[in-house]
């Protein structure tokens, strides 16, 4: 099995991350969320894109599965941890926000190492 489709699930995650972001956009619009779901809707946004792209280049650019998974990671500790802030009160954990945003500059600084190494093919 080739390395495109073992990181078919990067691809998933970024369809269902990218229809977040689109319905807390609309949250944050239309339900009074500004503070919390704006900023949510924003990692979600700014994620779905890259994991599809990572999803497609798996087969040629280097730790592509780590990088993709560090990204659905920390989106969903970062914006989960906003998103229960506003609808729950009380957020998933403490310094899940600060751990999902640290995971997910993590996850780029991983992707550019990735980057400079040769490629796979």
């Amino acid at each position: 099995m080739n390395t495109l489709q073992n990181n078919r699930w990067a691809a998933l995650a970024a369809g269902i991350i990218g229809a977040a972001g689109v319905g807390l956009a609309a949250a944050a619009s239309h339900a009074g969320g500004e503070a919390l779901l704006r900023p949510a809707s924003l990692i979600c946004l700014a994620h779905a894109p890259a994991l599809v792209a990572l999803s497609l280049a798996a087969d040629r650019l280097r730790f592509s599965s780590l990088a993709a998974l560090g990204m659905i990671l920390g989106t969903v500790l970062f914006s989960g941890d906003l998103v229960s802030r506003h609808f729950l009160g009380g957020g998933l954990f403490p310094m899940a926000a600060p751990t999902g945003g640290l995971t997910l500059i993590a996850s780029w600084l991983v992707l550019a190492a990735g980057a400079m190494l040769p490629s796979r093919a």
